[in-house]
């Protein structure tokens, strides 16, 4: 490669940060112009050819070392040519924006299945391991009209869609079981109701995709929800119909005075909650019962002043940040007495070593 007012021309590598190889191939006034070869990780992602910086002209497009497209580019996005999915021709013909136009899609033993004509028609999507995703209706090369998802073969949500996002009616599925039925806007689920194994669960409004505005119901009808746009009191039941929350609701979340249960309905914490997360004062508990932790926390952590214990007995008290001890505390035997007393930094305590016995041990 040479160099003319600056700028790279001819032949070239580039490395990222790490010194990894990114790219290698032609340049002309420091953009890629020619043949070339991209990498990620290590790893062939492209090879072909570019203008202007961009792949532009025949290229090849890998994924974990396999071929998934073979055609032309134009201004770095497919335009024409062949797509595979786990090394299998899926679809072939021309693209928009990367999403099939107009072609033919394949079935897994290269059969013609269906055509795309302007963005339009029915169609079949495939992860990179071969696995459905994706089928129904198309227009303008986005899932528009009624549909199905997959996850793993199973069915996960029918309904359905525009501009390529759930928006209507639709139903959500769990292993096979229905878990929400009703109206969704923007991928999210807006009203409708939610079931927890087979049993009416909640019926109500919906923001963010949690439980803001209705009723909800246990395992055997009785009310235990009362929302009012985010806000009551709510009792939450695992899918076996243990309860494994008991307490305040704020703005569709956690919030407020509550109590977390394990599955086996145990106490495992109670306090105080805000967005979802332990963030105040609270009591952590063992599987067993008995008390492990007493004092503040913040987005789930134990940070600020606190207790812990072992078998009932008082293990450590002072500060903490991100979860460890962290600041300056005391640590406590099993009968009680001060062991250490001093600075903690990430959970490890920080001595001050006696600089007279480091020589005599390094003598």
């Amino acid at each position: 490669m040479w160099i003319f007012n600056w700028k790279k021309n001819g032949k070239g590598k580039k490395y990222d940060d790490d010194g990894k190889l990114i790219y290698e191939g032609e340049y002309l006034n420091d953009e890629k112009n020619g043949r070339g070869k991209e990498y990620d990780n290590d790893k062939l992602i492209f090879e072909g050819e570019y203008k202007g910086d961009k792949r532009n002209g025949m290229g090849k497009e890998y994924y974990n070392g396999k071929l998934i497209f073979e055609g032309e580019y134009k201004n770095d996005k497919k335009y024409k040519g062949k797509f595979y999915n786990n090394s299998k021709l899926e679809f072939e013909g021309e693209f928009k924006n990367d999403n099939k136009w107009e072609g033919n899609v394949f079935d897994k033993k290269g059969k013609i299945i269906n055509k795309i004509v302007n963005g339009n028609g029915y169609i079949k999507e495939y992860n990179k391991e071969g696995d459905l995703q994706f089928e129904g209706q198309y227009l303008n090369g986005l899932r528009n009209g009624i549909g199905k998802e997959y996850y793993k073969d199973k069915l996960i949500f029918e309904g359905e869609f525009l501009n390529g996002k759930k928006k209507g009616a639709g139903k959500e599925y769990k292993d096979n079981k229905l878990i929400f039925e009703g109206e969704y806007i923007i991928d999210e689920k807006y009203k409708g109701k939610s079931y927890n194994n087979g049993i009416l669960e909640f019926e109500g409004l919906f923001q963010n995709g949690e439980k803001f505005h209705g009723k909800g119901y246990d395992k055997n009808g009785n009310l235990v929800i009362e929302l009012n746009n985010g806000n009551g009191k709510v009792k939450e039941y695992n899918s076996n119909g243990i309860l494994k929350y008991d307490g305040e609701y704020l703005n569709g979340k956690r919030g407020g005075k509550g109590k977390e249960y394990n599955n086996k309905g145990n106490l495992i914490y109670e306090g105080n909650y805000l967005k979802g997360e332990k963030n105040g004062k609270g009591k952590s508990y063992n599987n067993l019962g008995e008390l492990e932790y007493e004092g503040e926390y913040l987005n789930d952590e134990r940070d600020g002043k606190g207790k812990e214990y072992y078998l009932g007995k008082l293990k450590y008290e002072g500060e903490f940040a991100n979860g460890k001890r962290h600041g300056e505390g005391k640590e406590y035997d099993f009968d009680g007495n001060i062991e250490f007393e001093g600075e903690f930094i990430k959970g490890e305590k920080k001595v001050k070593f006696n600089k007279i016995l480091i020589k005599y041990i390094n003598f």
